[in-house]
């Protein structure tokens, strides 16, 4: 590979250091938003369903513009507006009448960001010339998790040193990384996915395969398995677990976003020797035990394992699913990724807006709602294996 390619992959590693910054920041701030601002757990609940719902919304219009405006400008743009959402985060929400309006605002500019995110770094490090497209695929996502777990990090040794009621200045600093990941891609080439002159899979064509359908209930159900714990394992360590809040965020959201990436590097680095949809199917099985554990356990222990058990758990999901679907759709194009990325988004919105709801139903019950959330993982193993099956037909 090239060299110059070799940085436009870097910094598509860095583009999802900055999705986990836009989805895994605003959690730890689910109870001080609470307390400071007297927002309802509802109304906490929906600010997740806006930022899932948002990328969601731009995973279906990204079907008519990205091909248009080019890769390299949906990256700067997809930067930009994250950069957007977290300075307004900082500075809007105090100076509003009504903070939960600057919130939700703020919610909805880095949503954006995320959103554009998600449909173009992974065609275009499919697109950029590696030898093993899965494992690097593997290694991309696990930069997620690096950045889940740096977030969680930074913030929590910020909260503890400078105090939680200043988190106006963390979310300023953590504005900075899609800022400097944007002027960097300024000057770095993004190839296309398809050779020049050849068109890919449209709409109608992928929704007409079978095996397109179960790739997209498959991103659907990982998304959903994957956020159920991450979006509430700040706010479960506390509520549900009784720890403090230092503790908790470095033992709950933390340990599984560094379990997560451990699956995802392990997978990158030793992927060639394993077949993929096991490592789906057993991963599925996994995360299913891992959600009973906490949902059934009355244990803190045994909760907080329970949350980085399904880290490891969760780690291929999304990656696989995306590689398996790369795979066998060959001529998948740009239509191919932001519909997979359409479906985990809408899985990251149903997953923890589900989870909330189930635990509202049962007096603000966290461990209830993630024990419901094991349907997910069920769903996976059932595509893994209608996926074979169909594969079996096939052939």
């Amino acid at each position: 590979m090239e060299q110059d390619y070799n940085r436009t992959v870097t910094a598509c590693f860095v583009g999802y250091v900055v999705q986990a910054i836009v989805n895994n920041f605003f959690p730890l701030l689910f109870l001080t938003f609470q307390s400071t601002y007297g927002i309802s757990w509802e109304k906490i609940t929906l600010l997740v369903t806006i930022n899932f719902g948002t990328q969601l919304l731009i995973d279906i219009l990204a079907l008519g513009f990205v091909d248009r405006i080019g890769y390299k400008a949906t990256m700067l743009l997809a930067h930009g507006f994250a950069a957007a959402g977290f300075v307004v985060l900082a500075l809007v929400p105090d100076r509003c009448t009504d903070p939960y309006v600057g919130i939700v605002a703020a919610v909805l500019l880095y949503a954006l960001g995320g959103g554009l995110l998600e449909v173009v770094v992974s065609p275009v490090v499919e697109a950029c010339p590696t030898e093993n497209k899965e494992k690097t695929m593997s290694l991309l996502h696990s930069f997620y998790c690096w950045g889940h777990a740096a977030v969680i990090a930074l913030s929590t040794l910020f909260f503890y040193i400078a105090g939680i009621r200043h988190w106006q200045w963390m979310a300023l600093l953590w504005a900075a990384v899609p800022l400097c990941n944007g002027l960097f891609f300024l000057k770095l080439p993004v190839p296309s996915l398809l050779p020049e002159g050849e068109r890919g899979m449209g709409v109608r064509e992928l929704f007409s395969a079978p095996v397109f359908l179960i790739f997209f209930m498959m991103m659907l159900c990982g998304g959903a398995a994957e956020h159920s714990i991450a979006q509430w394992a700040s706010a479960m360590a506390e509520k549900s677990f009784g720890l403090p809040k230092v503790v908790g965020d470095l033992a709950g959201p933390m340990g599984f976003a560094m379990c997560m990436g451990i699956s995802r590097v392990f997978y990158g680095k030793w992927g060639e020797r394993i077949r993929l949809d096991t490592f789906i199917l057993g991963s599925s099985l996994l995360c299913g035990g891992s959600f009973l554990m906490i949902g059934l356990m009355e244990s803190p222990g045994v909760g907080l394992a329970g949350c980085m058990i399904s880290g490891l758990a969760v780690g291929i999901l999304w990656p696989g699913t995306v590689s398996l679907a790369g795979g066998a759709l060959k001529r998948g194009g740009t239509a191919l990724f932001i519909l997979l990325a359409l479906a985990g988004d809408l899985g990251c919105s149903v997953g923890p807006t589900f989870v909330g709801i189930v635990s509202g139903m049962w007096g603000e019950d966290l461990k209830m709602g993630i024990l419901a959330a094991v349907i997910f993982p069920a769903l996976m193993v059932v595509g893994v294996l209608g996926g074979r099956s169909l594969s079996k037909v096939k052939n």
